[in-house]
Formats: C-alpha cells, structure tokens, sequence
C-alpha cells in the first residue's frame, strides 16, 4: 500500500538541501530557490510549478513572517507552523465539504482530555498559526473552516496525534507529515509492518513524496496490522512516556508488558564476563544480577550516574548538532568511554543512539577531512551501532537494512594509506580482506532492505544503490584477484628463468 500525504513540509535544517514539493535531495545541478520568499527550494521549474498552487499563500505568509522575525534565527517558522498552515491552505482551496476535508476531519483529537501543560502548548501554537496565515478577525476564520479558536486548537489536537516523519531513502528525518488513511493504523512496539519513503516510483516529481506501508513479515488475514508511533529501539519507560504524552494512551502491547527476559535496551554485560546480560539498575531497585552466572553488579551507582550523564549530553549532541558540529562531536567522543566502561551492551541507551549520533557526525567530518584514522573510526562506530540494532530489531526492519548498508558502504570507501603493523590485524581490515567484508556487508543488507522497503521495489532506491555497489565490489575483487595471480606467474616466470 502506498499513497501521498495529505500535507508535508521539510524540516528547517533540510530547507535548502531538498525539494519543497517532492522532498528529493538536491540533484548535481543544484535547486532553484524561490524568487520571493527566498526559503524554499525546488528541484527545476516543474516542481516548484507543481507547489505554486500552494505555495503562493505560503510564499506571502513566509515573506510576513520573516519581516517580523525578532532575529535571523527566527525568520522561519516551525515545522508544525508551516504544515497546519499547508493544511488550512489546502482546506480552503479543496473546500470544507471535500473529501479531502472529511478525512482530516476524522482523525482522531484529544482535545477534551489534554494535560494543563499540553494545553498550553497547543494554545500558543495556535498563536503562532494565527500570525502566520495572518488572519486577524473571526470573520477571516471561516474560508478555512473555522468557526472558533477551539476549533483551530482542536486541528492541532489531531495534527500532533497523527503526524509522521517525513524520512530520507535512508531514513533521516528530514521533516513532518499527515495521513489520515495511515492514521487509522493502531500501534504496537512490535509492529509487523513499518511506514517508509523508499522513492520508488516511476515519476519521482509527480508522485514523491509517497508513503509506502511494507509488511516485515508475514500477516495472517485474522492478525491485526500494526506500526509504531515511537523509536522502538528506546527503553519502555521512554516509549511510554511519548505515547502518554503524545497520543494519551498507556502501550500494552507484547512488548511492553513482557517481563521475563533482560530487555537488551537496558542491559549490561555481565561483570565476570561469562557472555550473560544483566539489566540495569534503577534507584528503586539497585540490586542486578547475570541471568546466566547469577553474578552481581557491583557498583550501581556508577551505572547510574553514567546513564544520567550519558542522557544529558545525546540530548546537548542532538541540540547542537547542526549549529555547532564541532561541539556535537566533542561530546559525543567524550562520553562514549564513560558508557562502555561501565559495560552497557550496544543495544543498550543511551549508548545505541550515541554511537547513531557519533557516526553521523563522523561521516559529516569525512567529507571535509578525510583520513584513515578518522575513516577506520567511523566504521568502527557504524559497526557498533549495527550490532547494537541487531539485538533489538527482527531481520527485515528498515533500520536494521539502512544500518548495514551504510556498514558496507564505509567499508568500500577507498584506504587513504597503507596499515600499520600495529593496526594490520585490528578491526577494521584492510586490503582485499576490507572489500571482502565489505561485500558481504552489503549482500546481507540488501536482503534486509528487499524486506523493510518492499521486495517489489527492490529495496526501493537505498536497496538499488546498495545492488549497484555490491556489483562494483565483484568487479574490484575481481581484479584484485586477477591482479595477485599476475604477480605470481611472474614470479614463478622470473624463478624459472634464472635456473637457466
């Protein structure tokens, strides 16, 4: 199943990478901005043709905004302003009686049941849309089909309740959007199917951005299906903590309520390393035990502490990752040791989704600097990082493809010097022993990724780039294998000869 979403906008950070209209990176020709507002860009002159029908109330509405912006930092509105605004646009050029009208009238809203804090949220978001499509009196509500400011609160109760992220091929969010077809889909930490944007369509700019729904296994006709509104690589108190906040409900899912095995996303590994996990310790129960050799954590405190700072500096990393890179990196790299010292397995967080951040910031980095030492460091994290999904999510899980994918792809990246003898039989390897792995790297990813974006597809676009450097490899390997037998007849040619 796939279809378009009713409404999308890209995320500020990504504005002025991708398309407004079908959300497609930047082409090698570059984008073309919009003339008059200035903030968004397209890939040619179809597609921002395509968007102008909408975007021609946008455009003013942005020009506003940014004339009122207190500083350049503000001059764009956020995301959830910018997609209700799309959303009222469209209402208003659709009609209130479309069906494109009734079907975002029918998602469900928590407005009569909203938390005081949450309230006020929606209240001064509110604010904010007002100021932003500029209507300034009750009568300039009703073309959007307004008849109060609770109705417009009541929009934004079911904006928040049923929104998606907007993902990259390779599973970036790169911005937010709303589908009330997909909406209707229940949740469970365990899903059997998962929501992706593998770009595989015939006529990218008329169809993209396009949601697909890929079943990860196989679905019985009496099985319910089900997706995940939350990160379900995240320990149980915080995907319970989002989806009460967020979508009011309290997740009983199998997941959630399995007790008897150590969830490896708060596990540790066992002190007298006999390979066994123990789960962490928390402050109303500090005492952990190895499932396997029963054997104690000795210093809980110290886990906690490091679990407490861990969190504190990937919630700094990810505050400051695009503003200040360097300042992400740096705590990143500092606070990693702190992690595994106190042993947390990969899988364990905040450990997964440091190294997650620490590779992205990395592979940033090669693009400006690269070295053999930061290349090797960069894959060493991704390998982390993959190990660390492989212990929560099923085979098949987009996820879990991307990751390995991006494992293969550094790892096919050209060495930049020769190894050491005191790295020659480190990790990662060199040589054709690299491209090896490397290889099989990305064939196990591609029959991850034929699962997790659609085997129809092939993977969608990520799973035909990894096809095409899988092909690139056999060829490498292929030479380099030719090359070695070349070097030997000569050898034997050359020995040969000299005994005459």
């Amino acid at each position: 199943m796939s279809l378009k979403p009713h409404a999308s906008v890209l995320s500020t950070p990504y504005i002025d990478s991708h398309c407004s209209y079908c959300c497609a990176p930047a082409p090698e020709s570059g984008l073309k901005r919009c003339t008059r507002c200035r903030v968004l860009w397209y890939c040619d002159s179809k597609c921002q043709n395509n968007d102008w029908p909408l975007h021609k109330s946008e455009c003013a509405a942005l020009q506003r905004w940014a004339a009122e912006a207190p500083s350049p930092d503000l001059a764009i509105p956020s995301d959830a302003v910018r997609c209700l605004g799309r959303m009222l646009w469209t209402r208003r050029k659709e009609g209130l009686d479309s069906v494109w009208a009734r079907e975002v009238n029918l998602m469900q809203s928590h407005r009569a049941s909203l938390p005081p804090s949450a309230f006020e949220s929606h209240t001064s978001l509110a604010h904010f849309v007002v100021r932003y499509i500029g209507v300034s009196s009750p009568a300039d509500f009703e073309p959007f089909g307004l008849a109060s400011a609770g109705d417009l609160v009541d929009l934004i109760s079911r904006f928040t309740t049923n929104t998606f992220t907007l993902t990259s091929i390779s599973l970036t969010a790169i911005g937010v959007c709303v589908s009330p077809t997909i909406a209707l889909i229940n949740h469970s930490c365990e899903p059997n199917v998962a929501v992706v944007f593998p770009r595989a369509s015939i006529n990218p700019q008329d169809q993209e951005p396009l949601m697909h729904m890929v079943a990860m296994r196989d679905i019985a006709p009496s099985d319910e299906v089900l997706i995940s509104y939350v990160d379900t690589t995240l320990p149980r108190e915080l995907r319970q903590k989002e989806l009460e906040e967020t979508y009011n409900f309290v997740c009983k899912c199998t997941l959630c309520t399995r007790t008897s095995d150590v969830d490896p996303r708060v596990a540790l590994w066992c002190p007298k390393s006999c390979g066994g996990r123990l789960p962490v310790p928390t402050e109303d129960n500090a005492l952990s035990r190895c499932t396997n050799c029963r054997a104690a954590l000795a210093d809980a405190d110290a886990v906690l502490d490091a679990l407490r700072v861990g969190q504190e500096a990937l919630d700094k990393a990810n505050s400051v990752q695009f503003k200040d890179p360097e300042k992400a990196i740096q705590l990143t790299t500092n606070m990693l040791p702190i992690l595994t010292s106190v042993r947390l397995t990969p899988s364990c967080h905040p450990l997964l989704a440091m190294n997650r951040l620490h590779q992205e910031l990395l592979i940033t980095s090669l693009h400006t600097s690269l070295t053999q030492e930061l290349l090797d460091e960069t894959i060493r994290t991704a390998a982390k990082y993959s190990a660390g999904l492989s212990l929560i999510l099923p085979f098949g899980h987009p996820v879990r493809g991307v990751a390995l994918a991006e494992l293969g792809k550094l790892l096919a990246v050209d060495e930049v010097s020769a190894p050491t003898s005191s790295t020659a039989q480190a990790f990662p390897p060199s040589g054709a022993a690299r491209l090896r792995l490397a290889h099989e790297t990305l064939v196990r990813a591609r029959d991850e990724l034929v699962v997790g974006f659609g085997m129809d597809n092939g993977g969608g676009q990520v799973g035909r780039d990894v096809r095409e450097a899988i092909v690139r490899l056999e060829k490498e390997l292929g030479a380099w294998t030719q090359g070695i037998r070349n070097a030997l007849e000569d050898t034997r040619a050359s020995r040969s000869t000299s005994r005459h």
